[in-house]
């Protein structure tokens, strides 16, 4: 305990202080050549709107400013007036700094905090890895093009394995950084990435989120890698495809189960979606043909407009089972099945056991027809 009034008033106006420092941001950066007045834009990104403008400052002496205020971490992204590309940082209270370069955006600097520390030095590892793939494309292009043209599948196959080696190690570097970083924002957001790979590890996912420091969970990506654990469910081949329901465009709640036949594709698509509306004009023709014996479809929609989510469905003659809850990519069904890009669908049986998933054309109708023959 201090012994005196005066130091009593010393240490609480240092905690006062320090404070207000740790609950605010500033974002002072440097832009080399550019001329005063020209606009910074600081954004994020919304799920349903794409890029969103928090703040705007004018440049001042080849310099800017930003200050204020953020509950925890997020990635937000600096746009400069006349420089093509954005910096990706993390908005975090505290000093943050930027070096930016008006020629080649991609290697400005982002310093100052200790999670903006954690990116920059994580992107020095991935653009190591970028420029070995950017360096094998290049030095073997011709002789891919080469190959294609004369159908040498050998040498097509063995240039594959040779990059896919690198890809390899792009997923490596991302997937083991959670456990080597359990305190480092970049770890909530990669082992959120890991439930968009095509085998989900989820026992790693488990053992690695109850490693991650307590401020990590509590912040809005690790909650929601906490409510994916929770709720995760397999969508290999030979699992159960999950239960659903929502509502069809007259507002009638419409369920997996009941739209069930021998066969039936749960297809994720929007109005919106161009390769989907592409897809859908041999998806009926496939329905025509094999509906009779046991084929259905349940489309489930991730519109966010009503009106146009039906005028597809009409022009596209549609005339199976749909439905959607309007909420873009939050809707709860997409979640539930990972959707992360569309179109995508799974094919189930009878009983709803996933036979197979994401076939297209002669693909799907070979698939379908070998089961209903």
């Amino acid at each position: 305990m201090k012994k005196t009034f005066f130091m009593l008033l010393l240490a609480i106006g240092l905690v006062s202080f320090t404070v207000i420092i740790d609950n605010e941001f500033t974002l002072t950066g440097t832009v080399k050549g550019l001329e005063n007045g020209k606009t910074v834009i600081l954004e994020r990104q919304d799920e349903v709107l794409g890029m969103v403008p928090v703040d705007t400052v004018k440049i001042e002496n080849e310099k800017f400013t930003f200050k204020g205020k953020t509950p925890e971490p997020s990635i937000h992204f600096i746009q400069v007036q006349d420089i093509q590309g954005k910096v990706a940082f993390i908005l975090e209270n505290g000093k943050i700094n930027f070096t930016i370069y008006k020629d080649s955006i991609a290697k400005s600097k982002v310093g100052g905090t200790k999670n903006n520390e954690d990116l920059q030095s994580f992107n020095a590892s991935a653009m190591k890895i970028q420029k070995k793939m950017q360096d094998f494309q290049a030095a073997n292009m011709a002789k891919m093009q080469a190959a294609q043209t004369s159908n040498d599948t050998l040498t097509i196959n063995n240039l594959m394995e040779e990059f896919g080696k690198l890809q390899s190690e792009m997923m490596t570097i991302t997937s083991n950084y959670p456990e080597k970083n359990p305190k480092s924002f970049l770890s909530v957001l990669f082992l959120d990435n890991m439930f968009n790979q095509p085998e989900v590890d989820i026992e790693k996912i488990k053992t690695v989120y109850n490693t991650l420091d307590a401020s990590l969970k509590a912040t809005k990506p690790g909650k929601t890698v906490k409510t994916k654990i929770d709720n995760f469910k397999s969508l290999t081949v030979g699992s159960i495809a999950p239960a659903f329901s929502g509502p069809n465009p007259d507002g009638k709640q419409v369920s997996l189960k009941e739209s069930l036949g021998k066969i039936t594709i749960i297809d994720f698509w929007a109005s919106w979606c161009g390769p989907c509306r592409k897809e859908n004009p041999s998806v009926v023709a496939l329905y025509n043909e094999f509906h009779a014996k046991g084929l259905n479809i349940i489309g489930v929609s991730l519109d966010k407009d009503a009106a146009k989510w039906k005028e597809a469905i009409a022009k596209d003659n549609l005339t199976w089972n749909h439905v959607s809850n309007l909420q873009f990519w939050n809707d709860p069904i997409a979640q539930l099945y990972n959707i992360k890009s569309i179109p995508a669908t799974f094919i189930v049986d009878a009983n709803g056991k996933i036979i197979a998933r994401d076939l297209r054309g002669a693909e799907l109708r070979a698939k379908v027809a070998e089961i209903l023959k």
